[in-house]
């Protein structure tokens, strides 16, 4: 038999689920527009209560955004094993999932929302590049990254994240069809690169001798294929 009294939270147990509620509430809508009252109404406590907790709206916020910034960063963690084209397709898949599931508070980790300027939240941020960079260099094996490999993973990084922020206005595109355009893009960046340095040469061919023809590096082959006549100036398909 229950007796309805309410259990008394510890102090560090309260603050983590007011960080919840709040990215909870960040994620349905842009944090600007969630007040302190609704956070507290949400937690079932009072307004005064939230400030016990945590000075001001910034600091909650930046708070919500730190637990945000370490999922996401989890999310390029996965087990080296397999061709990496499978790899990478898993990894945007678990990146969707958080991006669908925490729109506005992906757009305002990545945008600054009411925190730009905030040299806490620029480094988080930067944090979470750094993950994924460090991490795809992981699956490739790499230690030490030439200046082009280098480039080509930053620049993916960059692309992923412009992609799903261009993305979640509209969601116009297929996800599944963006997910695996991505994983394409990085194979296209290793491509364009190795036509110019022929250590990149090296590492692309590395990868792709790894890769089965039905999977995703496979699929952009053949694409390219089909898309032959187009890759000669003044020809076109019929």
């Amino acid at each position: 038999m229950t007796t309805g009294v309410r259990r008394r939270m510890g102090v560090e147990e309260r603050r983590q689920q007011l960080i919840g509620v709040a990215l909870e509430l960040f994620s349905h809508r842009s944090p600007d527009d969630v007040s302190i009252d609704e956070i507290a109404a949400a937690a079932g406590i009072s307004r005064p209560l939230v400030y016990h907790y945590f000075p001001g709206k910034q600091s909650l916020y930046e708070a919500a955004l730190r637990r945000a910034a370490d999922e996401l960063s989890a999310l390029f963690d996965e087990p080296h094993d397999g061709p990496l084209g499978a790899r990478l397709l898993r990894v945007m898949g678990r990146f969707f999932d958080f991006v669908d599931e925490h729109g506005p508070g992906f757009s305002a980790l990545m945008r600054g929302g009411p925190a730009v300027g905030s040299s806490t939240t620029h480094a988080m941020i930067d944090e979470v590049r750094q993950a994924a960079y460090e991490q795809i260099l992981a699956h490739l094996g790499v230690a030490d990254p030439s200046p082009r490999l280098a480039l080509v993973v930053r620049s993916w990084v960059s692309l992923a994240e412009s992609t799903a922020l261009i993305w979640l206005d509209g969601r116009r595109v297929p996800r599944a069809e963006l997910e695996l355009q991505l994983v394409h893009d990085f194979a296209a960046l290793a491509a364009v690169s190795a036509a110019y340095d022929e250590e990149m040469a090296g590492v692309l061919a590395g990868l792709l001798s790894q890769e089965p023809a039905d999977g995703p590096f496979g699929d952009l082959v053949g694409r390219l294929v089909r898309l032959g006549p187009l890759m000669v100036p003044g020809q076109r398909l019929r």
